[in-house]
């Protein structure tokens, strides 16, 4: 199966079980349809975290565990992959901004490896296509034609997922990204070593406000609250990969987006990074550790305003 089959699946038990997982679920007059996992729909956790394995491609496991994080007591999203480079990067990354007419949304998930500008040894070719799009508003039938057409697809066989940032779903799925943000750092750092396995946990931020803060607060929940694991073929550079290598740490991110100007190509991309980063070289046994899980700031930039 490709990765837009698994993600299909995944995306058919949710609207199967759309009652119990506070989804809603449309078909466009186009024929795509349409998944709303929190942005009119209540969505839920479970929502979130069958929205966080479809943009994986069905290639991790992705759970929560209530224990409680610090002294909050957070929950925590967990992620484990044996195909870190292809579920993390080829599909789960956000690397599509989707932009027609007055909509815009950043889009994951494996129809992303359909485009003709995926990257080699991250395509596959499908009939179908799964999008998981972060958004204010549901799309409709001018932005389904418009991905349709860019995937070479019918839109009849495009399912779009979606998710606005202050939503339950939307939390847990932006903590899930734990792992691909420390594969989006070793590539910022071209760190070319081979990546056998990841695994990772994160807080999950409790929704509060409108998608602006939301934004912030949970990019914190990685940079200051994640913990990654990967299991590597060859020697790291461990030190440089968690987010206390960038100048910018030590600030809510929030605080480092307004001082860009709201302008993320102005911030430095070192930050987008886990807290906390162990590497196992598998060749020598050797494991490292570097950078870790900032408590206080996690607990600061819950309670702000």
């Amino acid at each position: 199966m490709t990765l837009n089959e698994n993600a299909l699946e995944i995306a058919g038990a949710m609207i199967e079980g759309k009652d119990r997982f506070g989804v809603e679920e449309a078909r466009l007059e186009c024929g795509a349809t349409v998944v709303d996992c929190g942005v009119n729909a209540v969505g839920s956790v479970e929502a979130g975290l069958l929205f966080s394995r479809v943009c994986l491609g069905g290639l991790a496991e992705v759970a929560v565990s209530n224990e409680g994080f610090g002294a909050l007591g957070l929950p925590v999203v967990s992620v484990r992959t044996d195909a870190p480079r292809l579920a993390c990067i080829g599909s789960q990354k956000a690397g599509w901004s989707v932009k027609v007419g007055g909509f815009f949304g950043m889009g994951s998930g494996p129809a992303r490896m359909l485009l003709d500008s995926a990257p080699e040894g991250l395509r596959e070719d499908s009939d179908v296509g799964v999008l998981a799009l972060e958004c204010s508003v549901l799309p409709g039938d001018d932005v389904a034609e418009y991905v349709a057409g860019k995937l070479g697809i019918d839109a009849g066989n495009l399912t779009i997922l979606a998710v606005r940032t202050a939503s339950v779903a939307g939390s847990v799925q932006v903590s899930a990204r734990m792992v691909e943000t420390a594969l989006f750092k070793m590539d910022h750092l071209e760190i070319t070593a081979d990546v056998v396995s990841g695994e990772g946990t994160a807080p999950i931020a409790p929704v509060k406000g409108g998608d602006s803060r939301m934004m912030g607060v949970e990019n914190d929940m990685i940079i200051y609250g994640s913990s990654v694991k990967l299991t590597v073929s060859e020697d790291v550079d461990v030190e440089a990969i968690p987010s206390v290598s960038s100048p910018e740490y030590g600030v809510p991110f929030a605080e480092i987006f307004k001082r860009a100007g709201y302008d993320f190509y102005k911030i430095d991309q070192g930050i987008f990074a886990p807290a906390q980063v162990t590497v196992e070289n598998i060749a020598s046994g050797e494991i490292k550790i570097a950078g870790e899980v900032n408590f206080e700031m996690v607990e600061k930039t819950i309670n702000s305003s």
